[in-house]
């Protein structure tokens, strides 16, 4: 087995298509009609939209390093109709038809997100075939079910229960007792998928700045070390770097996701482990374990390694401790032991915002000119979709069933601050990898440290 793996250099999904070619940063000041800060997902569709709905308007994104630099050229590709927050959260301050009525615009904007790429003609290694959760735990499977039975009163009615018999119809997972799928879910190569969108938006007349750092936002202005963009209205939409503007660092915590992916394996060895129809894969473990096969056959497996850096700081290499990378090959051989013998090829890290209830929201004020959009705990491949739609709606003053879906004007607490806030991440972590542990060695229910972990964390 090889041991040369890459570490870092933001992720495989840029190994794969090569980095793209900066465009220009900003080069004095500029007024522009709108600004959004940050060429993400979130501020791609939100320029998308924006423009095709008001094409006179004058747009700029301005990022500080790359459009896609972010979690949006990092993630796991899941294109999911999963709401980014807790739908009992949302709930119980606008009631559960709203809530149903965010679920079911998830689930449309799926479709949305694909429907675009086919007509910009971005291709992306689309693959719409749902997402399986599995229990492979006797603690977990009571505990899937309940996940099963909520997603379900929330709005996510054709989702379908999967006896052990019936996964490995699918996938031949070491030990699954059950799971679920839900059809509402692609694979995507999102580095494929963030430079289409970038393109398309640049198509369309939108001016995208980048290598220009953002140190401050406030009324009208836009601050950077290379002069000040003015503008009427503009948009936050900086995810899990948001803690780097000035007042900010306490708004959402920059909690690191980790990845490895193998090299490709043998059509030999996925006769044996199936997956034919390339759904995208989690598990019902506290600590969360997430997955895909990708397109030239390798599997790519996530989880949260070392959880939130003091201070709220953010890797920008996205390199990845040997600790981790032990740690996820031992999920990846735990869950599929006939790859105990593949090379891992590539490890990676980046941040995912998390708000103090972990709730994502969207706002904008038409007194300031001030929105915002975010916190999507690791969800956004396909809220940011439907996120960028309800800012455009919002930035325009158009009263519509996107500006009152429920995320919309959420309100959350700020963090604690240090070294509270480390501490506090640092030990819902090691109480939920306890948690796991415990139930590995023969639990057959939910671990009461998880139970703690989950009412101290607010989720």
């Amino acid at each position: 087995m090889s041991t040369a793996v890459l570490n870092g250099n933001v992720s495989f999904w840029y190994r794969q298509t090569g980095f793209p070619e900066r465009r220009p940063p900003l080069d004095g000041d500029l007024a522009t009609d709108v600004c959004v800060v940050g060429a993400g997902f979130t501020g791609l569709w939100t320029a998308y939209y924006l423009k095709q709905a008001a094409p006179d308007l004058d747009i700029t994104v301005v990022d500080r390093e790359f459009a896609g630099f972010g979690a949006s050229g990092r993630n796991a590709g899941w294109l999911s109709c999963k709401i980014a927050g807790s739908a009992g959260t949302y709930a119980r301050k606008r009631g559960r038809e709203a809530v149903i009525a965010l679920q079911r615009e998830m689930i449309h904007t799926v479709d949305e997100v694909i429907s675009v790429a086919r007509t910009e003609g971005i291709e992306a290694d689309i693959v719409k075939s749902g997402y399986l959760t599995v229990a492979h735990g006797a603690a977990q499977l009571p505990r899937l079910r309940t996940a099963y039975d909520q997603m379900r009163h929330w709005g996510a009615q054709d989702l379908e229960w999967l006896s052990a018999p019936r996964v490995a119809e699918r996938l031949r997972l070491d030990g699954a007792l059950g799971g679920y799928h839900n059809p509402h879910c692609a694979r995507v190569h999102p580095a494929k998928l963030v430079r289409g969108l970038a393109r398309a938006v640049e198509a369309r007349g939108v001016r995208i700045l980048e290598s220009t750092p953002v140190t401050a936002i406030a009324q009208g202005r836009v601050s950077t070390p290379f002069g000040t963009i003015r503008a009427g209205r503009i948009v936050r939409a900086t995810e899990g770097f948001t803690s780097g503007i000035d007042g900010e660092r306490r708004t959402w915590l920059p909690m690191n996701s980790s990845m490895i992916v193998t090299e490709p394996l043998p059509d030999e060895l996925w006769k044996r482990l199936g997956w034919a129809g390339q759904e995208l894969l989690s598990d019902a473990t506290h600590a969360y374990t997430y997955g895909q096969r990708t397109a030239d056959g390798r599997i790519a497996i996530g989880g949260r390694g070392v959880p939130y850096k003091f201070g709220s700081r953010t890797d920008r290499a996205g390199q990845t401790g040997a600790d981790t990378v032990r740690a996820l090959r031992r999920i990846l051989t735990g869950l599929f032991p006939d790859t105990a013998e593949a090379a891992i090829d590539h490890t990676w890290s980046g941040v995912l915002a998390v708000p103090r209830d972990w709730c994502a929201s969207i706002d904008y004020d038409p007194a300031t000119g001030l929105g915002f959009a975010g916190g999507y705990v690791g969800h956004g491949v396909a809220a940011t979709n439907l996120a960028g739609r309800t800012l455009s709606d919002l930035l325009l003053g158009r009263s519509t069933e996107l500006t009152a879906l429920p995320w919309v004007g959420h309100r959350t607490r700020r963090w604690e601050p240090e070294p509270f806030r480390w501490i506090g991440v640092h030990g819902m972590y090691a109480a939920y990898r306890a948690a796991d542990r415990s139930e590995s060695s023969g639990r057959t229910t939910t671990s009461p440290i998880a139970r703690l972990a989950d009412r101290i964390s607010g989720r």
